[in-house]
């Protein structure tokens, strides 16, 4: 089959069509008629009908996408309207709903309405080009006017699309996150520490809160198991990447040979929810008091104030001693037990999903190694993106670098689908 190409100009929005054996000498062709054509500059497209081509974001903006792109506005201008409600301002909740609602869809209408902007310069800029005439000073002006807005047009075109994506409706929870010692003995109890330590160090940098609710410390130092509330703005969003097995090779501190250990220690990341999310039928649940013991005082230690939760159809147990008081630590337990609850039926689903579409971005489910630490090369290895990093960077905290490749990497795969769907419709 041979070659076919698409020459546009972007003044007179003429099309030349050329089919031939060598490509080349369509673009040596197409760039004489449009030199003669007067056109600033060209875009010379391989025609495409068999496959998506190389990046998704190449698509225009269809009609189907500026229509949600003008829903979009008109629900945010009427969400704007109702700020001004005496009924929504007088009711905290509401008002609240309506501000989050609003600031959802802000950063796509200000995009929209920029791009709505640019599209009347540019436009304008083509109307005064033809009109110019013989002048060749205008037309010059005109062609720099839409050099200019172009490249702006297009990465605007490339950022709506990226904000159109399907939402996780996950993505603005608080979360629960569980480090849990794998194998290894007591060099992945210490391991876990560590990791206690980098996330701690991360949630300080995003602004967030974080709070170690539950704890079992390691014989030799670190955690056989840790728990921390972490609140904020979009934590899951960004903690959701850090889910699944993290492996290190290192010689451990009980080591008296100089030799290399391999462990593990495992990272769940269970979004916060409430009774509306899970329901739990109070005859699943088996509960037993305990004194907690330790630090506290003598209330602690001689009253029950430790509660330990069964929850029977999962066997998913609960032991919580952190607060001072017996309900305080019940509801706490209780709040655990409804995120892994949540947890285990959001994982369940987003597995049926992605083996649906054949998505091949990491799972984020418990058993997938994500990432290996190695202290001897000082370097860490994030296996989903095939990347490197300075094992010193991971452990100040600074993993922004690594969750924002792995966002790229999942809008990346949504695009390619999305255009797949275009493509077979």
């Amino acid at each position: 089959q041979l070659p076919c190409f698409q020459v546009t100009t972007s003044t007179s929005q003429l099309i030349f069509a050329f089919i031939s054996e060598t490509g080349k000498q369509d673009m040596k062709f197409a760039a004489a008629v449009l030199t003669l054509c007067g056109a600033s500059h060209a875009f010379v497209i391989p025609q495409c009908h068999s496959h998506v081509s190389g990046t998704a974001l190449s698509m225009a903006l269809d009609d189907s996408m500026l229509g949600r792109l003008d829903s979009i506005r008109r629900s945010y201008q009427a969400l704007t309207e109702r700020l001004g409600d005496p009924d929504v301002l007088a009711d905290s909740k509401r008002l609240q709903k309506v501000m989050s609602d609003r600031a959802q869809s802000e950063e796509v209408v200000q995009a929209y309405d920029e791009y709505c902007q640019l599209k009347e310069e540019l436009e304008g800029a083509k109307e005064l080009f033809q009109e110019a005439g013989d002048d060749p000073e205008m037309k010059e002006m005109a062609r720099a006017e839409m050099k200019e807005i172009e490249p702006k047009l297009e990465a605007l075109e490339d950022r709506m699309k990226i904000l159109l994506l399907p939402k996780d409706p996950n993505d603005s929870r608080n979360i629960m996150l569980e480090i849990r010692a794998g194998t290894g003995g007591s060099e992945a109890s210490i391991f876990a520490g560590d990791l206690l330590d980098v996330y701690r160090k991360y949630v300080t940098s995003q602004g967030w809160q974080a709070t170690v609710i539950d704890e079992s410390p390691g014989d030799d130092g670190g955690y056989k198991n840790v728990v921390m509330e972490v609140k904020g703005d979009m934590v899951y969003s960004k903690l959701k990447w850090e889910a699944g097995v993290h492996r290190v090779q290192r010689v451990p501190a009980t080591e008296s040979q100089g030799r290399v250990h391999t462990s593990t220690a495992t990272v769940a990341v269970m979004p916060e929810c409430d009774e509306v999310d899970v329901q739990i039928d109070p005859k699943d649940i088996e509960m037993t008091t305990m004194r907690s013991g330790g630090a506290g005082g003598q209330n602690v230690n001689k009253v029950e104030t430790a509660v330990d939760l069964l929850h029977k159809p999962t066997g998913i147990r609960i032991k919580c001693t952190q607060e001072r008081s017996q309900l305080k630590n019940k509801e706490l337990a209780m709040k655990m037990l409804m995120s892994k609850l949540y947890d285990m039926e959001n994982e369940k689903r987003e597995m049926e999903e992605r083996a649906r579409r054949g998505v091949q971005v990491g799972t984020g489910g418990r058993s997938e190694k994500i990432r290996t630490y190695n202290w001897k090369d000082s370097r860490c290895s994030d296996h989903r993106i095939g990347q490197n990093y300075p094992l010193s960077q991971f452990l100040n905290g600074d993993i922004d670098p690594m969750i924002n490749e792995m966002i790229a990497k999942d809008q990346e795969e949504k695009l390619r689908l999305i255009a797949e769907e275009t493509a077979a419709a």
